[in-house]
């Protein structure tokens, strides 16, 4: 069952399911991340090596089992010789 603590509402009054939103978002930045480094032809050592943190957080990130700061996303795109640039789009 869940809360009212897991759902927002758009202007229009549309309920969206948090999880299933975050979920989503996590995904796409993840298939992001893991397709620079593999361009790169960079291993997750070399990754984390460039970043300056353990591989552990590179595997779970890239395993999506982690929920990465900004402070990390930042860190991760600056190692692959990226920025991170986030928008907000309007829904359609």
């Amino acid at each position: 069952m869940k809360n009212s603590m897991d759902y927002i509402y758009s202007a229009n009054e549309e309920k969206i399911v948090i999880e299933v939103e975050q979920r989503s978002t996590r995904r796409a930045v993840i298939e992001q991340y893991v397709r620079c480094r593999k361009i790169q032809g960079m291993t997750q050592e070399q990754l984390a090596k460039r970043a300056g943190i353990p591989r552990s957080n590179i595997t779970r990130f890239e395993s999506g089992n982690y929920n990465p700061s900004l402070e990390l996303l930042v860190r991760i795109a600056a190692a692959l010789g990226m920025t991170l640039q986030m928008h907000l789009t309007a829904k359609e």
